[in-house]
């Protein structure tokens, strides 16, 4: 399991640097080895059991790291938070999950130490002083042997990753050991991830994204992750110029911002063996714009907290522009109608749905929402739109409950999100359905002007009347200055409802 190979290379390249923040110490796989054994037996001398929730809101720094890779080593449940969680959401997630453990910023103490005295199962919280600059006063004086089993059950419990929660409060999402090694080991196949690859890892360490699919990934390989705390535009463009990288995976947001620093330059990155774009849809402009400025064309891919990684362009062959590629290694996709949950052929729009050894094994105590994941034949209802073509293909459509049905006729948002984007004075947008008595839904789009841009709602539509039926276009337009979204740059939908179909 990934465990296991990641203890090969520790004790194969003990002096090959494993990790490495931007200005930083590099920390060799030894030396991983060393710091994870010791935080491990750090938590087994708290009492911590195989099974217990330990719960870590720090910032992206090495002691996230170690507590991270320790708390799968001892079999207990690693619970990632962000740290921009306000404390109501904090409260639902430690309460939820019943973690025994918070490891937490000590700059947060004065607002956690109230929040947590109100958790019948919390027992103690953690706090990391400078969690940036080291954190690892538990290190010392503590013994680095591993005197403990391996997890051997590829069913147990490695991780709790909590749901973005667009329909009803977040649930749990259980990720096995063998979901978690049958993902990156598809990835490694697909991506062909090598240990002489450099990783250069901005995405944040609380999301399976950069957590799983970078961080796993790099280590489950040998090779070596330089992390950036945050994600800084022009300090991600000036290290992918240096050549020193060979990966690097981010999200639209990320990509738009590294693009528009080319300014119209051409930037050469064709040294970069692999650049990903993923968790969100990547517009067709930047797909192409990329390829101007950069001379690299960006691999789209498509994944979910429950499953990981579900379908990929190919590192080796045509990545297509709007298409989210073709099953991984190991992972078997179709397209069924939504309410029969029948096969659709080729071509048609249906619910994706997912099956794997890499899909969850259900939301934490939440036996009914679990059953109702599964189709009857066992595949992951998805909750997406998509098409497969002929060829293999899948396309996405949007999320089943972001449809719009106006006067009877299924309207899908990235469709008309991809006309608007085509207008020289949208900087960004998102296309909602708003309840109205006529016609059943609104097609309502909020738009993002580009700055100095002096378009109007009646332009907007009539530029979309000349791309689209006239029941695809928008009936109103608002103009916003942002967009509600989630910490990788992903619109949430629901809070849009809420704010604008009142």
């Amino acid at each position: 399991m990934f465990l296991d190979t990641l203890a090969d290379h520790c004790r194969n390249q003990p002096d090959k640097t494993a990790l490495q923040f931007l200005d930083g110490q590099p920390v060799a796989y030894g030396q991983l080895e060393v710091a994870v054994n010791r935080t491990a037996n750090y938590l087994l001398s708290l009492g911590i059991q195989p099974g217990d929730r330990i719960a870590v809101q720090l910032p992206k720094c090495l002691p996230f790291i170690y507590f991270h890779l320790a708390t799968l080593q001892i079999g207990a449940i690693f619970l990632p938070l962000n740290p921009a969680y306000p404390t109501a959401e904090l409260r639902y997630f430690l309460a939820d999950s019943a973690a025994r453990l918070l490891i937490a910023d000590a700059a947060d103490q004065a607002r956690l130490d109230g929040l947590t005295e109100s958790l019948p199962d919390h027992q103690k919280t953690i706090y990391i002083h400078k969690p940036q600059e080291s954190g690892a006063t538990w290190l010392k004086d503590r013994s680095a042997l591993r005197d403990y089993p391996l997890p051997a059950d590829p069913d147990q419990t490695a991780m709790m990753l909590y749901t973005s929660g667009t329909t009803s409060r977040p649930k749990g999402a259980q990720i096995t050991h063998g979901n978690l090694t049958a993902n990156i080991v598809s990835l490694h196949q697909a991506w062909g991830w090598r240990a002489d690859d450099v990783l250069l890892h901005a995405l944040p360490v609380f999301h399976v994204h950069g957590l799983v699919v970078a961080l796993h990934g790099a280590l489950h390989a040998g090779a070596t992750a330089i992390l950036c705390p945050a994600f800084d535009a022009p300090t991600a463009l000036d290290l992918l110029r240096s050549r020193r990288f060979s990966v690097f995976m981010g999200v639209p947001t990320m990509h738009r911002r590294l693009y528009q620093l080319a300014a119209g330059r051409r930037i050469d990155l064709s040294h970069m063996r692999l650049m990903t774009s993923g968790s969100d849809r990547l517009p067709d402009d930047l797909f192409f714009g990329y390829q101007e400025a950069f001379n690299v064309t960006l691999l789209e891919r498509y994944g979910m907290t429950e499953t990981g990684m579900n379908l990929s362009n190919p590192l080796h062959g045509e990545r297509r522009v709007g298409a989210v590629g073709m099953p991984l290694p190991g992972v078997s996709a179709r397209i069924v109608d939504p309410d029969t949950e029948a096969p659709l052929p080729d071509g048609e729009i249906g619910e994706v749905q997912i099956k794997g050894a890499h899909v969850f094994k259900g939301y934490w105590r939440q036996p009914e929402k679990t059953a109702d994941a599964f189709s009857a034949d066992g595949w992951l209802r998805t909750g997406d739109l998509g098409l497969r073509e002929p060829d293999g293909y899948f396309t996405l459509k949007g999320r089943a409950k972001d449809l719009i049905i106006t006067g009877g006729l299924n309207v899908y948002p990235p469709e008309v999100e991809l006309a608007l984007m085509e207008h020289p004075a949208v900087a960004a947008c998102a296309v909602i359905g708003c309840p109205d008595a006529e016609w059943g839904e609104l097609v309502v789009a909020a738009i993002i002007r580009r700055d100095g841009a002096l378009a109007e709602a009646a332009g907007i539509s009539a530029f979309c009347r000349e791309r689209l039926a006239t029941y695809k276009v928008p009936r109103r337009v608002v103009f916003v200055k942002e967009l509600p979204s989630n910490a990788l740059g992903k619109v949430q939908k629901a809070k849009l409802r809420e704010a604008l179909c009142g």
